[in-house]
């Protein structure tokens, strides 16, 4: 049996593992909270596709600005000052969504949300090899999918206080009894008081998770956290990127990473257009949303299990295959069959972060911090990828059904995407089970 004997978190560790642990959660919540902003940004705002696309720029975007920095920092200081200034940027960014609410400027709270995920790199940069410092090395990629594991729980939060808190607020999304939008129809100024309106509802739940966000930054400050002398050491940060970028296992991680995380982007951003296409309003469709991150909970807790049998590249394989058939179904399937395919798309990318980002850093030792950095820095795919997306929605106009492609219309064609995303996972998943790699 594979890893069987080894505990995957020892007893000394439990409490400040369980405490980071925690934060996995946080940034879920922060994730998924966002996702359905694009859809209700571009009826509030009145944007087309592209612009509302944006805000996963920004989101995105702050991860790629903000992660090798985070890796300076941690590198100089500790994980655990690191994971002080993450919660700090996330804070500040929440709490910016008060005023850029009251100047009703779309570009502040793109500003926010950059700031916001400032925060999330430091975080993600930091705690991502924490975990993996946390017990010995043949059990690091288990010990990351378990604390992995509570990731979509906190973005289970965050869908249901979008759904309950945000969308079902939203004055802009109100339709006529045929079907059309009320909010369109309206005076020049009556739509300026439901946009200022709409805008406090979205305001409201980052205002209060900034709050709360403070509550954490304060219980890990007076906590005592353990040190990994090996990781934690000051190492030089051009000799550890070289060292890094000569393993090809890592380099090809990191571009595994990047798909990734446009696909799962895509995915998630975009299940909402798509139920939209097919007559589900968007409030109901964040129930789709729901059970996405159910299953894709489901999942990461069978991975994890099977990770003690199966080879990481190998299952990484398996799960690539299945969701490459998910999307190819929601592709050429349209309707409830395809909606359902893509909400199954979520089992099989459940392993898929922790596994690539596992398997890029074993054996990497001191050089992890960097390595989190450029794995962190990957996470711009979810910048870029669904902004390509949001272009192929605009072929035809602003909805989502205006033509035809391949025989189907541009929204279920868009999924092309993230299907050869997942084509990028699966061929590193057979050089890694294949041990095709120099390093």
């Amino acid at each position: 049996m594979k890893n069987s004997k080894i505990p995957i978190v020892s007893k000394s560790v439990v409490v400040p593992f369980i405490l980071i642990t925690s934060l996995f959660a946080l940034w879920g919540f922060a994730n998924d909270i966002t996702n359905p902003m694009v859809s209700a940004f571009k009826k509030v705002l009145e944007l087309d596709n592209f612009q509302a696309s944006l805000v996963q720029m920004a989101f995105y975007g702050g991860y790629f600005t903000m992660a090798l920095p985070a890796a300076i920092f941690v590198n100089k200081y500790s994980y655990k000052k690191g994971i002080l200034l993450g919660l700090t940027l996330y804070a500040v960014g929440a709490l910016l969504f008060y005023p850029a609410a009251a100047f009703e400027a779309f570009g502040f709270f793109l500003a926010a949300l950059y700031i916001l995920t400032f925060g999330l790199a430091f975080l993600e940069t930091t705690a991502n090899p924490y975990i993996l410092s946390m017990g010995d090395e043949k059990t690091a990629t288990q010990r990351l999918n378990l604390a992995q594991a509570f990731n979509p729980i906190g973005a289970l939060g965050g869908l249901i206080i979008a759904q309950k808190f945000i969308l079902g607020s939203l004055q802009s999304d109100n339709l006529n009894a045929d079907g059309t939008s009320i909010y369109e129809s309206l005076s020049e100024t009556a739509k300026a008081a439901v946009r200022t309106s709409d805008l406090q509802v979205i305001r409201n739940p980052y205002v209060i998770l900034g709050l709360a966000v403070i509550g954490f930054l304060v219980v890990i400050a007076v906590m005592k956290m353990p040190q990994n002398k090996d990781q934690e050491a000051k190492v030089h940060v051009g000799d550890s990127i070289k060292r890094l970028f000569s393993s090809g296992k890592f380099v090809w991680g990191v571009i595994a990473q990047a798909f990734y995380v446009g696909a799962q982007i895509m995915c998630w951003t975009y299940l909402y257009q798509y139920a939209e296409s097919i007559g589900i309003d968007n409030q109901s469709a964040v129930t789709y949303g729901i059970s996405a991150l159910i299953i894709f909970l489901v999942g990461r807790w069978v991975g994890t299990a099977l990770l003690k049998y199966i080879d990481s590249g190998k299952l990484l394989f398996y799960f690539s295959i299945g969701a490459i058939i998910c999307t190819l179904i929601t592709i050429f399937i349209p309707g409830m069959i395809g909606l359902y395919a893509l909400v199954t798309t979520s089992f099989f990318m459940s392993i898929m972060f922790p596994t690539i980002y596992g398997i890029a850093l074993e054996g990497q030792g001191e050089d992890a911090k960097f390595g989190a950095a450029f794995l962190v820095m990957a996470i711009v795919g979810g910048a870029l990828m669904p902004t390509l997306q949001g272009l192929i929605l605009d072929m035809g106009g602003k909805g989502y059904a205006d033509i035809s492609i391949l025989g189907v219309p541009e929204v279920n064609f868009s999924f092309f995407l993230p299907t050869l995303c997942f084509v990028v996972i699966a061929y590193y998943g057979v050089r890694v089970f294949k041990n095709n790699f120099e390093k």
